[in-house]
């Protein structure tokens, strides 16, 4: 089996589930809970938070566990917006965000009269620090980009929109990082909110974690007996928490070893892409992260491909997880200004530290001889 889906999900650490065992095992007792059972259950959860605000750059504080990346964007833009309301109601995000965080601004929209302001992307899928500066307006009080594209893999110049926001203390900025924890490092210096979704980077689905800058505040999404820091209510697991930290810290430590390696077989995935005639590249180049390529073979179907893909223990995925069960064209890839045929056609390829230099030799082989049968068809 060659699994190259990992941008939808990864698979589990062994460490990872072996420490979720031991510690859903053996301190199993609700945090809250005043006896010494409980306490040591959140002994267990304020380490995890510890190491995963080390591993982060921030302050214990600062971070909210959540259950992943769906939550902690609705949290972050919803809980944010309307905490704000009273300074302005305008937001300001992209056309090529996660349909979290799009969803949960439409709602805003809809429900609560915000008004909207959708940056348009360029043909490389950037939105530039010039586009999100003009766009401000006196009553903006929310900009939401995120780090990296989770269709194409393109890199947003977070740092340098934070350091230009800076200069309005007004406006809280969001970013989505949840295609980039573990492999891309990101300093939160002038962000105030960031999701991190711990099933991105080896750990269990049903786990995530929201950085939020102290000071900065928010309206709950869930009421409750107002657990972590009184942001989001229920009962927290330790063990999942546990986990997540081991898997970030693991997958921290093997950037450092890896990212070498994982950019050296993007580029050897995008040099062989480009030998084949009919396929069309989607992700640049230059600003984009190691683990995410996206290509298209207009005039053929990315269904069909995936399937005979799959017919050769191949894993690949078309446009993201979340969308590409509604067969839908790629609204990333029309936002970039690419053809209907080119982004109904998209296939999406994600590596992990773990993917070998023959599972990518193998693919390649396969891809090119199913093209030629699609193409041949579809002559």
């Amino acid at each position: 089996m060659i699994y190259l889906d990992n941008s939808a999900t990864t698979k589990p650490y062994d460490e990872v589930l072996h420490a979720f065992s031991q510690v859903a095992t053996r301190f199993f007792a609700n945090p809250s809970s005043l006896h010494s059972l409980g306490a040591e259950a959140e002994k267990v959860l304020t380490q995890a938070r510890r190491q995963t605000a080390a591993l982060l750059g921030a302050e214990e504080s600062e971070v909210i566990f959540t259950s992943g990346g769906t939550e902690g964007n609705n949290l972050a833009v919803k809980g944010s917006a309307l905490a704000r309301k009273h300074h302005g109601k305008h937001i300001i995000t992209s056309k090529i965000e996660h349909p979290s965080v799009l969803e949960s601004i439409k709602q805003l929209k809809e429900h609560f009269d915000f008004d909207v302001t959708y940056l348009q992307p360029d043909e490389y899928g950037m939105i530039t620090i010039e586009k999100v500066e003009e766009a401000i307006r006196p009553d903006t009080i929310l900009v939401s980009i995120m780090h990296i594209n989770n269709e194409v893999g393109t890199i947003q110049p977070i740092e340098q929109i934070g350091e230009m926001l800076a200069s309005y203390p007004k406006i809280a900025f969001h970013v989505d990082a949840v295609q980039g924890a573990g492999k891309v490092p990101l300093p939160l210096k002038h962000i105030d909110l960031c999701t991190i979704s711990g099933h991105k980077f080896h750990g269990l689905k049903g786990c995530g974690a929201l950085y939020m800058k102290k000071g900065v505040k928010l309206l709950p999404m869930l009421s409750g007996g107002e657990q972590e820091m009184q942001a989001r209510s229920g009962t927290e697991s330790a063990a999942l928490a546990a986990s997540m930290a081991k898997a970030l810290r693991m997958s921290t430590e093997r950037y450092k070893s890896n990212r070498e390696k994982m950019n050296r077989q993007k580029h050897f995935l995008l040099n062989g892409l480009a030998n084949m005639d009919t396929v069309q590249i989607n992700t640049p180049a230059g600003q984009s992260a190691g683990h995410i390529i996206n290509f298209s073979v207009p005039g053929t179907e990315a269904e069909v491909l995936l399937r005979m893909l799959e017919q050769e223990e191949i894993y690949v995925s078309t446009t993201s997880a979340c969308s590409s069960k509604r067969k839908r064209s790629s609204t990333v890839l029309l936002a970039m200004g690419k053809s209907g045929s080119v982004a109904s056609s998209s296939i999406r390829v994600s590596l992990s530290y773990d993917t070998e230099d023959k599972d990518l030799e193998r693919f390649l082989a396969v891809l090119e001889a199913s093209v030629k049968k699609l193409v041949k068809l579809a002559r």
